[in-house]
């Protein structure tokens, strides 16, 4: 048992960097998309900071104005400038995609990690409780949660969070059943390995590759959802702005000012392009019979 806890620890063999690195390099595109992420997520975060205009600031002098030195997008309906109301409601619409993954993602290992390690009735309960959620389609459930419960910032990120952690609990589950009786999890459990060190310690690890994947595309469509929403008015609220409460603003000026629409839904486009991209780029990285 000493020697197969000796063959946990060890180290990956001194091929496995390089060879991973060639599997990175084989993804151009996804190598631009991470790039185009990370440039993104940087201009959103300190952007609004260097932009001498408010985004919430109106000026009844400047309504619909054409792209100029000063306003370099143009102003809105209201006078208010378009490119830093961009930039702010980049940084409300990835942080809702963002954190609603990570709370679908916790949800889903946590419920389907369970279920897959202890099998038997912990396995059928919350399995049939993931069942129940997926039979419910997700954006009928997030509009029925909203409704009720009000339409703050944290209640979106939950709610949009409650509609993806069913698909990621399926993916968990049948990881956590793979691994549950290979040696190594057997030799960790003879050297007094509790149960949760070793669900954390040595099963998680060989989940997270699936898991970072689907969390990677679920971040776009957590941003899609969160655009339907406040497209439909359920989702952020004026003043903070959204690319989605953008686009509802924009739907009546579409024939006078469409450039109102064109640039809240490009960068929705690009960014949800940018992620799936990503997300199927690191499934042929992370993939072990590649």
């Amino acid at each position: 048992m000493t020697d197969a806890a000796a063959t946990i620890a060890a180290p990956p063999p001194p091929r496995a960097r390089p060879r991973l690195l060639r599997k990175i390099l084989r993804q151009p595109l996804g190598i631009f998309a991470f790039v185009l992420l990370v440039v993104l997520t940087v201009t959103v975060i300190i952007g609004p900071g260097l932009v001498p205009h408010s985004p919430s600031r109106t000026d009844a002098r400047s309504i619909l104005q054409p792209p100029s030195a000063t306003h370099w997008l143009g102003t809105d309906e209201l006078g208010r400038d378009v490119f830093a109301r961009v930039l702010a409601g980049g940084r409300v619409s990835l942080s809702v995609g963002l954190f609603s993954m990570l709370v679908g993602l916790t949800l889903g290992l946590t419920i389907g990690g369970l279920a897959g390690y202890f099998g038997g009735r912990v396995e059928s309960l919350l399995m049939r409780l993931v069942d129940a959620f997926m039979a419910i389609p997700s954006f009928f459930l997030i509009l029925v949660i909203i409704t009720s419960f009000g339409n703050a910032p944290t209640t979106i990120i939950v709610t949009v969070g409650i509609g993806f952690w069913a698909q990621m609990a399926r993916v968990a589950h049948a990881e956590f059943k793979r691994f549950r009786h290979h040696d190594f999890v057997e030799a960790s459990r003879a050297l007094g390995g509790t149960h949760v060190r070793v669900m954390a310690r040595h099963i998680l690890p060989q989940v997270m590759p699936q898991a970072t994947v689907l969390a990677t595309l679920g971040v776009g469509w957590a941003i899609l959802t969160e655009a339907a929403l406040s497209y439909l008015g359920l989702g952020i609220q004026p003043p903070l702005a959204s690319w989605g409460n953008m686009l509802q603003n924009a739907q009546g000026y579409l024939w006078r000012a469409p450039v109102l629409a064109i640039w809240p839904g490009a960068f929705i486009a690009v960014t949800v392009l940018a992620f799936n991209l990503l997300g199927n780029a690191l499934r042929d990285v992370l993939d072990p019979r590649s």
